[in-house]
């Protein structure tokens, strides 16, 4: 449940929109149980709810004619982040500003190299099982993989020029 909900928050970009879309899959995936045979469940439920988030996103991007920043602010803090084990106030400090510029960057890739990243990087998906959520080849998981870290970098260049 954790992973479906994480997985919801960083492609809608929203705590209440991802409550929403995983809701939805998990009704989806109650009503489609029959179709289940026994393989991968976290694959398959991140794969309802990767689809959903699909039919979601089309839906709002039908409704909505201009981006509302409020109604779209994703808080990063709200437990979604990294757990810090040194109580040195500025060690905190510091960490949460990574996390900060990590969470940004991964918020201004676009959304096809942002869904592996989180789903490799934060899930420990492996790339089968990737592959198998999305639909595409180990190969293109792989390169979107790759092409998503060197954009990440290139984000991340100037924040850590400025450190």
């Amino acid at each position: 449940m954790n992973s479906a909900f994480n997985l919801a928050c960083w492609l809608t970009h929203s705590r209440p929109d991802a409550e929403d879309v995983v809701q939805e899959a998990y009704l989806r995936a109650f009503k489609f149980f029959d179709g289940f045979h026994g393989e991968d469940s976290r694959a398959w439920l991140l794969t309802i709810v990767r689809n959903t988030f699909y039919t979601w996103y089309q839906q709002q991007h039908r409704q909505e004619t201009e981006f509302d920043e409020e109604l779209h602010d994703f808080n990063a803090g709200d437990g979604v982040g990294m757990a810090f084990a040194d109580n040195n106030p500025e060690t905190l400090l510091m960490q949460k500003d990574s996390e900060r510029q990590l969470q940004q960057a991964l918020q201004a890739l676009p959304l096809e190299f942002r869904e592996v990243m989180v789903m490799r990087e934060l899930e420990e998906l492996s790339y089968k099982q990737i592959a198998a959520i999305v639909g595409i080849p180990i190969g293109t998981v792989m390169s979107r993989l790759g092409r998503g870290r060197k954009l990440l970098a290139t984000i991340l260049a100037p924040a850590r020029q400025e450190a």
